[in-house]
């Protein structure tokens, strides 16, 4: 049995993610951004084990929210699921960039991490000047390039870790809209698998997967050097510094 903890979880596939994992029989602790959504989580997954409450477009309240995942104990896996799409630019780089790498530095370090990001990720701006040239200038795409690129960075900073980005599709959920034309099961499918399956293929590093299978990524989040210069920008920005690990060249 497991342990995990899903950010984003009050609905859609997050959601759909931690009923899936408790009816395996796992241990799953949700988060939402405030007490009425965590209302609403605990409603929908009631054998989970506890709900934490964060808003994650702020600095201060998700550093709190890591603090309340440690003191809760280890985890297993962790999925960033949390995610904003109709949103300000400074909100967008919070809540789909900054967060999931605060969180990633101050939570005691899982076995295996998955961050959601988008096939839409391939349309985002292969470099920094989004952020350095203004927050309010980033759009979606280069939101979830950000987060491609932060699992790249952490699967090559901590190889004992199983990092991997996941595009779940372009599901019909609140952000994807109704009409959404992939499968909402086989999105949801492969970060649950990604987080509790004894399967090897689940457990390699530094990929970005669709349904389970190596998809394509942009090329530009494989460079160590664009990586590294994430990361950098992440910390001045934060003030949170990435932990120490055995660096793969």
């Amino acid at each position: 049995m497991a342990r995990i903890f899903i950010t984003g979880s009050a609905d859609g596939l997050g959601l759909l993610a931690a009923r899936s994992l408790t009816k395996q029989g796992h241990r799953v602790v949700l988060h939402a951004r405030n007490a009425g959504r965590a209302q609403v989580a605990i409603d929908a997954v009631p054998d989970a084990e506890a709900v934490l409450i964060g808003d994650l477009s702020r600095l201060e309240e998700t550093q709190q929210l890591a603090a309340e995942v440690n003191a809760l104990g280890r985890f297993d896996a962790v999925i960033h699921n949390a995610g904003v799409y109709q949103a300000s630019g400074p909100d967008l780089f919070a809540v789909n960039t900054l967060a999931p790498y605060v969180l990633t530095c101050l939570i005691q370090k899982p076995q295996r991490l998955i961050y959601i990001s988008s096939g839409m990720h391939l349309q985002g701006d292969a470099s920094l000047s989004p952020i350095t040239a203004g927050k309010g200038r980033i759009r979606y795409a280069d939101s979830k390039l950000y987060v491609v690129l932060l699992a790249k960075a952490i699967a090559r900073h901590w190889p004992d870790v199983s990092v991997n980005a996941v595009d779940p599709g372009w599901v019909p959920t609140k952000m994807g809209g109704r009409g959404a034309p992939d499968d909402l099961d086989q999105g949801v499918e492969t970060q649950v698998w990604l987080a509790v399956s004894r399967d090897s293929d689940a457990r390699v590093s530094g990929r970005y997967l669709f349904h389970k299978r190596v998809a394509r990524d942009h090329p530009a989040t494989n460079q160590p050097a664009f990586q590294d210069a994430f990361l950098a920008v992440c910390e001045q920005l934060t003030g949170v510094r990435l932990g120490p690990g055995t660096v793969r060249t």
